[in-house]
């Protein structure tokens, strides 16, 4: 269900082509003990909101182009697109379920 990113071009792409569904961004690294915690709860949110969002995931580690572009300074991060646009961000394992509610 959560899909990862491999690069900046696709992950602009994914953003464009969601339109006015929300993208939510899991920001996140191997070694961040909170951002291991959190995934499988990431995961399970994709499952119960799949109709109205899509879910991605960036490893910083792995993809420091996407998360320099997008100004990822902690982890966890999750950012909220919405017709290609950045609405709302959440800068700790917070209530990412509670932003999906609003």
């Amino acid at each position: 269900c959560v899909k990862a990113e491999s690069n900046l071009v696709e992950f602009e792409k994914e953003l464009v082509a969601a339109g006015a569904k929300l993208i939510v961004v899991d920001f996140s690294a191997t070694w961040c003990g909170p951002c291991t915690m959190i995934k499988p709860y990431f995961h399970s949110l994709c499952e119960k909101y799949r109709d109205v969002a899509l879910f991605i995931e960036v490893d910083v580690d792995d993809m420091p182009d996407i998360a320099t572009h997008c100004d990822v300074k902690c982890m966890p991060t999750f950012q909220f697109y919405k017709n290609g646009k950045k609405v709302h961000r959440l800068c700790s394992s917070g209530t990412v379920a509670g932003k999906l509610n609003t």
